[in-house]
């Protein structure tokens, strides 16, 4: 079997854990793999086209192509699958209106010409499923042998609360401010660490401000005591797929989340972190779970355990290399 995969960066977190993490598993399984990036110039664009004769399977992430261009793929590759862990077809969190014509016509154009579709969860599969039935369900995954417990000693304050992730996303974590600093003046022992490459400014809650490095990531986690993931109430996050609590579990702490989307799969309220859907939750919770210090680890460990059973690669991967088998031996379409 050849594959094919289509990616926009080795930087790209969604690449990192929803293809790339996967493809030395696929090599030991005999799979002849390659990674190709998406080209903006229409002459490097038809290069690559030009070779999809050559692959078993082209299997895209996340990007929607225009039905011209999607037609040219299609009739150069002879089994295509598509993965995505973002509601794409819709716009992102914050804008005027969710819905988009353009991005809807997109992503109904290339679920109906697919021969399979991975989406990161239950949502998303809802998306596709008028379009076409040959969607699965598997889970942004952990390779946990990346990540090892926090060791947890005695110590004092401060409480580090932690965040970690993308420019992108920095605006959930602005909107947590008003409740942060609600919880700073009830207990001033707390800092809000952000590792991401844009932050937030709040002249009422200690911040630690650190750029992300791959290399450094496992020790940023492992300073978090409590992990945080806020988002909003819409169609665009309950596309989400939980990566950040995901990372926070790996290392065995805890985690605060608005439970939409999979969060609400991911932790388990009371258990492995609590759920909070406004600012007096989110205070009231972040209190409850700072004053709790003794619990911390056990709340990790049950979240670690989560991730074990569902979200580890070890789980995953085996179900990604099945989805390709299952599509090399479908009727094309």
């Amino acid at each position: 079997m050849k594959i094919a995969f289509l990616i926009h960066s080795l930087e790209v977190n969604s690449c990192r854990y929803r293809v790339l993490q996967y493809i030395p598993y696929l090599k030991e399984q005999g799979i002849d793999v390659s990674v190709h990036f998406y080209q903006r110039k229409w002459i490097g664009k038809m290069k690559f086209y030009n070779t999809l004769n050559q692959y078993d399977i082209l299997y895209v992430h996340r990007k929607l192509f225009p039905p011209i261009e999607f037609w040219t793929i299609r009739k150069k590759v002879p089994k295509i699958i598509y993965d995505f862990d973002d509601a794409v077809m819709y716009r992102s969190s914050g804008a005027q209106s969710p819905h988009s014509l353009s991005r809807r016509m997109k992503f109904s154009y290339m679920m109906k010409r697919v021969d399979g579709v991975v989406a990161g969860n239950r949502f998303l599969e809802s998306e596709v499923i008028p379009y076409n039935q040959a969607v699965e369900v598997i889970p942004t995954s952990i390779d946990l042998s990346r990540y090892h417990l926090k060791e947890y000693r005695s110590k004092g304050d401060p409480v580090t609360l932690g965040w970690l992730g993308s420019g992108s996303t920095v605006k959930y974590l602005r909107s947590l401010l008003p409740a942060l600093e609600k919880v700073f003046l009830k207990y001033p022992h707390i800092q809000l660490k952000i590792v991401c490459d844009e932050f937030p400014e709040s002249s009422k809650v200690p911040l630690i401000k650190k750029r992300w490095s791959a290399d450094e990531e496992e020790a940023d986690l492992k300073s978090f005591d409590i992990g945080l993931m806020p988002l909003s109430n819409d169609l665009w996050s309950k596309g989400k797929c939980g990566l950040k609590i995901l990372q926070y579990f790996s290392v065995g702490i805890p985690a605060v989340c608005t439970p939409i989307g999979v969060n609400r799969d991911i932790v388990e309220d009371g258990v492995s972190g609590f759920w909070a859907e406004n600012e007096d939750q989110w205070e009231d919770r972040l209190l409850k779970i700072i004053q709790e210090k003794g619990s911390w680890k056990e709340m990790g460990l049950k979240g670690r355990e989560r991730v074990e059973r569902g979200y580890s690669l070890t789980v995953n991967a085996p179900r990604v290399l099945n989805v390709l088998k299952k599509v090399l031996h479908s009727e094309g379409r």
